[in-house]
């Protein structure tokens, strides 16, 4: 990805405000590049494009490989996509690494040695955005994790261990309840360990771990976990260190890279000249490693952290008694830009890999498995006989199948019949769970079947999920009491 041609978005709200401060600070370090400006964001959405970007900026996009990116600002209410989430899936940016280091004593901080970094896996998991109104009481948000998507995130995160010098990774899930989804992240995660003697691990149970992570960040060194997970402990960890205004953000995929602060468009004081322009700088000097210009990174972070030593900070951070003077986004911009080529004396300076390359992942190959379909479950809406499971289970008593019986009915993964506790709050979402009888295949007409046989009951399905074993294994999880 070495490139000399990015595309620049200058965003929404303090957005070209920070921008312009970071285009002027890399000009002046010697970056050398060539900016390809696009308009995205809040505009764009009012004026009538629900993706927040136009199908030319698209093909900008496409061409630069590389995109340095301002918050934007999505306006309120439906029919508006997430722009971000759309930029990473279309353009493959599975990991989004957030490093979170502390500038103590400069920036107040209760952990002055705190430095992390959070590998997050990037397109997947509850921001697959899928969800759907299944009955007047209950919505659905479906929870999409691949293997091969996993294997990436956390080779990624290994690999990036071993090229930046850290000695220690972190598995973040919630396998103890998600057993299936975050199981199989965390039995990823012990896979690919094993090829990585040299760095030791640990997995944490995503709350505790978000509670060590914001009592005790000093014990962290790299992250890698699920999407939602990883979005927020990522805010908890930027914000621990001192200030979400310093923390830069890349996304980086097998083609494609974008880079941004983690923070949102601020605009309540946009057009002040009080904004951090930190978190952009950092971002954007993620970016100039990527594409092989890691001396000037270098000379922009050393830069940086000689003026946050100086005592020159900008309002979010600014303290009477530790800081010298107190600035807007130009001046602190101005005062960087001055010290380039300066090191810090009581920070340790930035000392980067030039000869770093980007890194690539490669999957290992999917085994075959046989896959085995022997039942279905059948969501319904049924609101009727005061949402008494008994009577459901009974009325399916005269539903026959030649292969498949019922099983068990749940109401939110509960249990409720046969033999369900009479105190459980049901709502009019029914899971019924039909299997083979013998415990043999079972042909896809049957399903069909079974369904024309519930319809003809007048009992409303809203979807099926069949259940299948892969090597004689099931494929799908059981409901608490079942």
């Amino acid at each position: 990805m070495d490139t000399n041609r990015i595309t620049v978005a200058y965003g929404d709200g303090i957005g070209p405000e920070i921008m312009t401060a970071t285009i002027e600070i890399l000009n002046a370090a010697g970056a050398n590049l060539e900016y390809d400006v696009i308009e995205i964001g809040e505009k764009v959405y009012l004026s009538g494009n629900t993706s927040g970007i136009s199908q030319e900026n698209w093909h900008i996009l496409e061409n630069n490989k590389v995109f340095l990116k301002a918050p934007i600002t999505t306006p309120q209410g439906g029919g508006y996509q997430s722009l971000n989430v759309a930029i990473r899936k279309t353009l493959g940016l599975y990991s989004n690494v957030r490093p979170c280091i502390s500038y103590a004593p400069y920036v107040a901080t209760n952990f002055p040695k705190m430095d992390l970094v959070i590998v997050r896996e990037n397109e997947e998991d509850l921001y697959a955005g899928i969800e759907h109104q299944q009955t007047d009481e209950v919505i659905q948000c479906l929870k999409l994790v691949s293997v091969s998507g996993t294997e990436k995130i956390i080779r990624y995160a290994f690999e990036y261990a071993v090229a930046n010098n850290r000695k220690h990774v972190t598995c973040m899930s919630k396998d103890n309840i998600m057993k299936m989804t975050d199981g199989m992240f965390h039995k990823t995660f012990d896979r690919v360990a094993k090829e990585y003697p040299s760095i030791t691990t640990d997995h944490y149970i995503i709350d505790i771990g978000a509670a060590k992570l914001a009592s005790d960040p000093e014990r962290f060194d790299v992250i890698v976990t699920l999407n939602l997970y990883g979005d927020i402990i990522s805010d908890i960890a930027a914000d621990v260190a001192g200030s979400v205004g310093l923390g830069g953000s890349s996304n980086v995929g097998e083609n494609f890279a974008m880079f941004e602060a983690i923070h949102g468009s601020a605009p309540d004081i946009a057009g002040k000249d009080i904004a951090n322009p930190s978190g952009l700088i950092n971002g954007a000097c993620m970016m100039l490693v990527q594409i092989g210009k890691a001396d000037i990174a270098e000379k922009i972070q050393n830069a940086l952290l000689t003026t946050l030593e100086d005592g020159i900070h900008t309002g979010d951070i600014f303290k009477e008694g530790r800081s010298a003077q107190k600035v807007g986004t130009k001046a602190f911009t101005k005062a960087l830009i001055e010290r380039l080529g300066q090191t810090p004396k009581q920070f340790k300076p930035v000392q980067l890999n030039h000869d770093a390359k980007p890194i690539h992942i490669t999957v290992s190959p999917k085994d075959q498995v046989v896959k085995k379909l022997i039942g279905v479950d059948v969501f319904l809406d049924w609101d009727e006989s005061d949402k008494n499971p008994e009577v459901l289970g009974n009325l399916f008593k005269s539903i026959k199948s030649d292969s498949m019986e019922l099983n068990m009915i749940s109401n939110r993964g509960v249990v409720v019949y046969p033999n369900g506790h009479p105190s459980t709050f049901c709502t009019n979402h029914w899971r019924c769970r039909f299997t083979s009888k013998l415990r043999n295949v079972v042909p896809f007409s049957e399903i069909l079947e079974l369904q024309s046989h519930i319809d003809k009951a007048n009992i409303k399905v809203i979807k099926t999920e069949n259940l299948y074993q892969f090597d004689n294994k099931a494929a799908y999880s059981v409901s608490q009491g079942e």
